[in-house]
């Protein structure tokens, strides 16, 4: 006690010698490097004490009328939410007893000893944990859903011409949710590989109701194309509306209701990587699409025991698994590994401004790698409303060979770089080194219009599915869409030799340059 009451008094005898030199140093004058007394107006001695304004929190948007949610901004940071306050464990994330007696369950997307800077996981503390269920019982195959795109497969096949769908139907009696609305149209890889793609459509007319879907054998990106959907995940809550896209990252769970009623849209699925935004590269920091766009769910929780079925798709086949609780049921959670949506309509066009095309790269949202460095496996491109300035420029896309396989779709609108008939909910596609471009009328009239700026894609949104890997097109797709089409090969018969007309003064100009003329037949 004597040692604490000293150390007491020597504290106090400090604090009184402070005061007093802060006390003399307020009465001495105030001096400048050249010691010139300064006077400070009285009006202004205290501005440095006027308060101004703190934010409450960090960024966050507000609901709006089409979507009732709250959401936290940003591409690939590390997010945290509670939806009960001080749910969250400080300094470590699993302790030896959670708040409210909840379980920490760790969610990983990747190795565990991948990089840092790619290392992806999320920590969820649940009221109770997903182990907590009934087993697992194998579903029958759905023979629309299909996930091993090799050739060897007799359920796919090879198309080495253009092919187009029209608007794929959406069922219009007995009840299709998204889950069994799912129908398989191309892709490459296998999920076992770890490398590769799936394109989907979902057509449902139905929400889900207590059931829950997982993917365990890849990330989803969704586009709805007709009608809102209203899912919900583990992490929280997105109102997704055509013209947003959402990703569902492998293994979350969640749950579609269609607040619009019927709906349609395109997925792709990558196995094996995660999506990333573009480099940007001599474009800088900003632009395509901004990272502070994205949008994340807040934590949402419900306190649902009644019983629930999840259905989990492992290697493309369907498992049915049981349990008493609701799967979300997640309190709080922190983490990158995270499901996120974004508005289309908010992307950053770049381009030409003098003369000439720059690559269809300068259309990408999101991107995947592949196994190859310098090679994605997919990129997702958008083609949205823009300027189009370029002058003494053919405007149209060019005829053109591409490695990359081409598979498009369109969200609203109207598209006029689509060599056929081209409709919201329907799709187009073409293989790698497949020749393509406008039809001969198009041609034409770009190559004799009057270039002025001019506004293109206005109030539209078409979108492609790019991968470096060849696809092939799946039994459904082939066979059984009753949409399917091919693009009509005589749109291009007019598109002539023109060359031969110019004979004479090609002749004349290789005499001028001393070399021999062509020979005519």
């Amino acid at each position: 006690m004597m040692l604490s009451r000293r150390a007491v008094s020597s504290v106090s005898r400090c604090s009184k010698a402070s005061r007093a030199v802060a006390t003399a140093a307020s009465r001495a004058p105030r001096v400048t490097g050249s010691l010139r007394r300064t006077t400070i107006p009285s009006g202004r001695r205290h501005l440095s004490s006027v308060p101004g304004a703190t934010a409450a929190g960090s960024f966050s948007t507000k609901p709006t009328e089409k979507d009732p949610y709250t959401y936290q901004v940003g591409f690939g940071n590390r997010f945290a939410s509670e939806a009960v306050p001080g749910t969250l464990p400080v300094g470590q994330n699993n302790p030896q007893k959670c708040k409210y007696d909840l379980y920490a369950e760790q969610m990983t997307g990747t190795s565990f000893v991948a990089p840092r800077s790619e290392n992806k996981n999320a920590w969820l503390y649940k009221i109770r944990p997903s182990v907590a269920h009934q087993g697992f019982t194998k579903l029958p195959d759905n023979p629309d859903l299909e996930s091993n795109f090799s050739p060897s497969n007799p359920k796919v096949h090879v198309s080495a011409t253009q092919l187009a769908w029209y608007p794929l139907e959406i069922p219009s009696s007995g009840k299709v949710d998204f889950v069994t609305g799912l129908k398989t149209l191309a892709g490459n890889g296998d999920p076992t590989l770890r490398e590769g793609l799936a394109v989907h459509m979902y057509m449902a007319n139905a929400s889900m109701e207590n059931q829950a879907f997982c993917n365990n054998d890849g990330d989803m990106l969704i586009l709805p194309q007709q009608g809102r959907l209203d899912i919900q995940t583990e992490y929280g809550k997105l109102m997704v509306r055509p013209g947003e896209l959402v990703v569902i990252q492998r293994g979350m769970k969640f749950k579609v209701i269609l607040p619009d009623g019927p709906s349609r849209g395109y997925i792709q699925e990558i196995f094996g990587s995660h999506y990333e935004l573009p480099e940007l590269g001599p474009l800088g920091a900003n632009g395509l699409a901004n990272p502070r766009d994205f949008e994340v769910p807040v934590a949402s929780f419900d306190i649902d025991q009644s019983p629930w079925e999840i259905v989990y798709k492992v290697c493309g086949q369907l498992f049915l698994c049981k349990q008493e609780h609701t799967p979300f049921d997640v309190v709080a959670w922190h983490g990158n590994y995270v499901p996120y949506k974004y508005a289309m309509e908010k992307f950053i066009n770049v381009g030409s401004i003098s003369k000439d095309h720059i690559d269809p790269s300068i259309f990408c949202v999101l991107t995947a790698k592949s196994k190859t460095p310098g090679t994605p496996l997919a990129d997702f491109l958008i083609f949205s409303p823009r300027w189009d300035i370029a002058m003494e420029t053919f405007r149209p896309p060019y005829y053109h060979r591409n490695a990359a396989t081409e598979f498009m779709g369109l969200i609203y609108g109207n598209y006029g770089g689509r060599s056929d008939e081209f409709a919201p909910g329907g799709a187009s596609y073409e293989t790698g080194f497949c020749p393509h471009g406008v039809s001969y009328d198009e041609f034409k009239a770009a190559t004799e219009t009057e270039l002025k700026p001019m506004r293109v894609h206005e109030d539209t949104i078409a979108f492609m599915f790019e991968s470096s890997m060849m696809f092939t097109l799946t039994d459904y797709a082939m066979k059984r869409t009753g949409k399917l089409h091919e693009h009509e090969p005589k749109m291009w018969d007019n598109l002539k030799g023109q060359f031969m007309n110019h004979l004479d003064q090609v002749n004349a100009d290789l005499k001028a340059a001393g070399q021999p003329p062509l020979a005519r037949k």
